[in-house]
């Protein structure tokens, strides 16, 4: 009877680790969620915090906030050819088309009204008068004027030199940013809830070496690893640095197959019923791309990191506040950018209250190797940043770019070192906090966006494990 008894209790020491990965067969397991918990590697929180946090507090914000006009009209260049390879893998389906934004539909602000303008002329009057012009309460002909006397004066006191020199600190300036901007003449505004992140049908070769070229080409990676995803258990063997690197990309990754399992095209692709698609949750396909029996026991890990990667960004929103909260997200209407304005201060206080954000401090420390290291990160992501123009499908071009773009933005305040010495809180109404750049719309639109796309993201999660409860 002993021998029974002790075989039996072998047998369950040998087997009980795998109990967790069994239950992935039960409709009522909680798959991928069992590992799910705990403290999220290189964070000093917990995914539950998180969840909560984010599901009750943030997610109900971003989502109202996002909806707003300077939020949801990105300008963007689709139409750039892949640098690297001929693409012969272009999506045919016209769920991957993106709708065209109507001109009419672009707030007169956003086409019109510069906002470096009064930055150039340091003239808060001039730029309330320009935005009167845009409103026509203006007479064209005076403000022309006044314009042109601005205008005057500047060129008689700038000389060739000077101008010389600003372009080598814009170029510099250029060179510093994580990622590639789309400010070009073939970028044209798409309006983002018209063209909502889900499953078009995109898949195979193209789709896949994508993300090969993305993680084995441009993530750093342990000493003769030579696969394209590297086994959580072998990360230690690279610097915090090479890590955040590759938690970032995988927490990317792992957002946007959540968003393509909670949206998934459910009708046949050139269903005459639905021609404009079915799209739902698909369990089967959340559970075949995160579950350990069909990753190797990594689909776990890949959830985690989508927790570092908003930890992160939410620390970039927490960092850069002093600046976004005098922002003027300016649209040329007078109460919606109130509202946008109140808005953001309402979600960044938020953000503040938040008791354990990432510690980006303890990275990039150790002279020149350091900085050796940074540019290396840097180069890394702007690659990754490029490599978006040869997605195959539009739509997926476009929310790549976008999330990228949005990293790129969080990983230049926090790694930049030009957001070390903002203004103090206490301005005045319409002043500006001063850091030694001011962030382009357009990264401010991709920051916000992809922070949302994140918060989507575990919002989601959650009504995954209430399905697989049911």
């Amino acid at each position: 009877m002993k021998e029974v008894y002790y075989c039996c209790a072998i047998i369950l020491c040998l087997f009980l680790p795998y109990v967790c990965d069994a239950y992935f067969t039960s409709d009522a397991s909680q798959s991928c969620f069992c590992k799910l918990e705990g403290q999220i590697d290189d964070c000093s929180c917990n995914v539950d915090t998180v969840d909560h946090f984010n599901n009750m507090k943030i997610f109900p914000r971003l989502q109202s906030l996002l909806s707003a006009d300077y939020f949801r009209f990105y300008k963007v260049n689709l139409k750039r050819d892949c640098p690297f390879w001929t693409d012969d893998s272009r999506c045919a389906i016209r769920y991957c088309n993106v709708q065209a934004c109507q001109e009419e539909d672009i707030p007169p602000g956003l086409k019109q009204y510069n906002p470096s303008m009064n930055s150039i002329f340091g003239n808060q009057d001039m730029s309330l008068r320009v935005r009167q012009f845009i409103d026509g309460n203006e007479d064209c002909e005076e403000l022309e004027a006044d314009l042109n006397e601005e205008l005057g004066y500047l060129n008689t006191t700038i000389s060739a030199a000077a101008y010389e020199e600003f372009e080598k600190w814009q170029a510099h300036d250029a060179l510093e940013n994580f990622c590639e901007v789309d400010e070009d003449k073939d970028a044209q505004y798409v309006d983002l809830l018209l063209n909502p992140e889900r499953y078009t049908g995109y898949k195979g070769k193209s789709a896949h070496r994508i993300w090969n070229s993305i993680y084995k080409e441009n993530c750093f990676r342990p000493e003769n690893h030579y696969d394209a995803f590297i086994q959580s258990n072998q990360l230690n063997r690279m610097c915090l640095e090479k890590r955040v690197f590759y938690r970032v990309i995988s927490g990317m990754h792992a957002s946007i197959n959540i968003h393509l399992c909670s949206k998934y095209l459910l009708s046949d692709k050139e269903s005459l019923i639905s021609p404009g698609g079915k799209w739902g949750a698909n369990l089967e396909e959340f559970k075949r791309r995160f579950s350990p029996l069909t990753t190797d026991n990594e689909g776990p890990h890949w959830l985690r990191n989508l927790y570092f990667l908003y930890l992160l960004e939410l620390r970039a929103l927490a960092k850069a506040a002093p600046y976004l909260t005098h922002e003027e997200f300016f649209t040329g209407s007078d109460k919606d950018d109130r509202d946008v304005r109140d808005a953001v201060r309402d979600l960044l206080s938020v953000i503040k209250s938040f008791p354990n954000h990432f510690d980006e401090s303890t990275m990039f420390t150790g002279g020149a190797q350091a900085t050796k290291l940074k540019d290396e990160f840097r180069q890394h992501f702007r690659n990754i940043s490029v490599i978006m123009d040869c997605v195959g499908c539009e739509k997926c071009k476009l929310w790549g770019k976008l999330q990228v773009q949005g990293i790129g933005a969080a990983l230049k305040i926090l790694f930049s070192g030009k957001f070390e010495s903002l203004s103090p809180p206490g301005l005045q109404p319409g002043q500006k906090a001063k850091s030694q750049f001011q962030l382009q719309r357009g990264e401010i639109v991709t920051l916000f966006n992809a922070f949302g796309r994140l918060s989507n993201s575990i919002n989601e999660l959650e009504m995954f494990r209430k399905l697989l409860r049911e």
